[in-house]
Formats: structure tokens, sequence, C-alpha cells
């Protein structure tokens, strides 16, 4: 019974170690064709064997400060209170940009070259606090003389440090100014004039070519148009014209027949252009590397 009593104890003691740990979640530029990313875990895995790590992509755009930061923005809601986000694109690693830890006033952690990257969690979740990671205390020892790989040696080991609650957030380093820097946004917002909504190309469903813009459901109701209903869609590039015609607006892509074109609400809620089992980006060269604008136009045979 003693033995048993101690058991008890020490796996209560064990599962409450356990659940106190938060989610470390990474999303890096890096690719999976070398290392680095295990580099990262293999770090916080040392830092804390009961650390649960999670992956939000490795397959950025390289350098792509912009994307970065709306993908990080697309999850965060669907992850408890307390997860701590490390995102590393950095394409200034060892300049003079800040290495910070961001506390949104929703209550996520978020760790980060102060590029941009937490722009848009930033306006979106608030900012309770910036701390300037202090890299005296916060780094992985033995690697001062390295500046070209802060993801493992400053931001994974930082990220795991506090996930795991061996260091409080006030530990991280010195407070900054409660702001973070914005990515730079060359499109204005979306609109609805004259049976038409306007907006512009945010970002590509990468893996399968869809289109996301950034017209919200909300405004796209205002044309009053129900499942079915074909609309005048046109895309304009920096380049010119990537496509002019009729599409369908749909619930699902099976709503169209396969190869058609179709307008859907995507998961984030906003209009997304797509090709039922085809690659929409790839066959009208639609990128994210201009400014693209998508017209949406209800045409006169409905109401």
């Amino acid at each position: 019974m003693y033995h048993r009593n101690i058991l008890i104890l020490f796996l209560s003691f064990f599962s409450s170690h356990i659940s106190a740990q938060n989610a470390l979640v990474f999303q890096t530029d890096f690719g999976l064709e070398e290392p680095a990313v295990a580099s990262m875990k293999g770090v916080a895995f040392s830092v804390s064997p009961q650390l649960n790590m999670f992956d939000i992509t490795h397959e950025i755009p390289r350098f792509d400060v912009r994307e970065a930061a709306y993908r990080l923005n697309q999850i965060v809601d669907y992850w408890p209170v307390g997860t701590v986000f490390v995102s590393v694109v950095d394409p200034g690693v060892g300049s003079g940009r800040k290495s910070v830890v961001m506390k949104s006033k929703s209550g996520y952690y978020f760790v980060s070259p102060d590029n941009g990257t937490l722009g848009l969690v930033a306006e979106s979740h608030g900012v309770e606090e910036v701390r300037e990671i202090n890299e005296n205390t916060n780094r992985l020892p033995g690697s001062e003389r390295s500046h070209t790989f802060h993801g493992r040696d400053v931001y994974a080991y930082t990220g795991a440090r506090l996930a795991s609650n061996q260091i409080d957030y006030e530990d991280v380093g010195k407070v900054l100014e409660p702001t973070v820097k914005k990515i730079s946004n060359p499109n204005p917002d979306s609109v609805y004039t004259n049976n038409s909504v306007i907006g512009y190309v945010t970002v590509l469903d990468t893996h399968y070519g869809n289109v996301w813009t950034n017209i919200s459901a909300d405004l796209f109701d205002q044309l009053d148009v129900k499942y079915g209903d074909k609309l005048n869609v046109s895309i304009i590039s920096n380049d010119g014209e990537n496509f002019d015609g009729l599409v369908a607006y749909a619930r699902s892509f099976s709503g169209v027949s396969l190869g058609e074109a179709l307008i859907y609400i995507n998961d984030i809620e906003n209009i997304g252009i797509a090709i039922n089992q085809g690659n929409f980006a790839k066959s009208h060269k639609v990128t994210t590397k201009s400014s693209t604008r998508v017209v949406i136009t209800k045409q006169g045979n409905y109401k």
C-alpha cells in the first residue's frame, strides 16, 4: 500500500507537470529538404522532452514575411490560450532587427523577429506586451558565435523554455513599446459598389492553387445571390488581365462540374476562387507578387 501511494503521488505530480506545459507551434520558410526544422525541434526537445510540438507549415515562400504573417494569423484562433508560437521567416537574420516575444491580449505568445510577421496577429488579437529577447540568458548555450540560425539558437530555445514554464514571460527580456512592425499592404480594403464587390488577392491556397481574396463573406452577401448563380469575375494584375468570365457561386467544390471554376467561401470566411480538382492560380497565372485586383459583378438576369 505504501509503494502504491508513492506511485500515485508520483503520477499525480508527473501529470500536473505535463499538463502545465503549453503547446509549442512552429512556422518557418526552411522547407524540409535539410535538417533545419529538426535542429529546432531537437533544441526544444532537449529543453523539455515532455513538450507537445506541432507545425503550422515550413513551406512559407523564402523570405516572404507577408505570407508568414497571413498564415500565422489564419490559425491562432484554433489553438488553446497559452500556446507559444515560434515563427521564423527572417531575411534580416544577424542584423539589427529585434528578436521579440509578443503576448497578445487574448493570451497567446509569439516568438519571432520583429519584421512584420506579427503585424496581423497584433491587429486581430491585440498587444498586451512586447519583450525583447535577452540573448545573454535566452540563447542556446554554446551557440554564441553563430549569427545565421536564430531560429534554432534563440527562438526555438526561448519558445521551448517559455512553453515548458522553465522561464516566466517576464524572464524573456526588457519590455518594449507595446507595438510591433506591420507588414506593408499596398492594397486598399475591399468594397461594394455598383452591384460589384472589389477586392484583392491576399494569398494562394498553395497546394491546390485556389485564389484567396480579402473580400469577406459579409461583403459578398450584399450582392444578394444564391448557390448556382453565375457572376462575372475579373482578375487584373499589374501585368494585365489574368481572367474574365462567368463563374458559379457554389457551396463547395463539388457544386460545379469537374474542371469548372467556382466562387466559394473559404475557411476564414473570405471569398475564394478555384477550379474543381484543378489549379486556378496556375491556369491563369495569378500570383501574390504584385497587386492583383478581383472584381465580382452580379449579372442583370436575376435580382
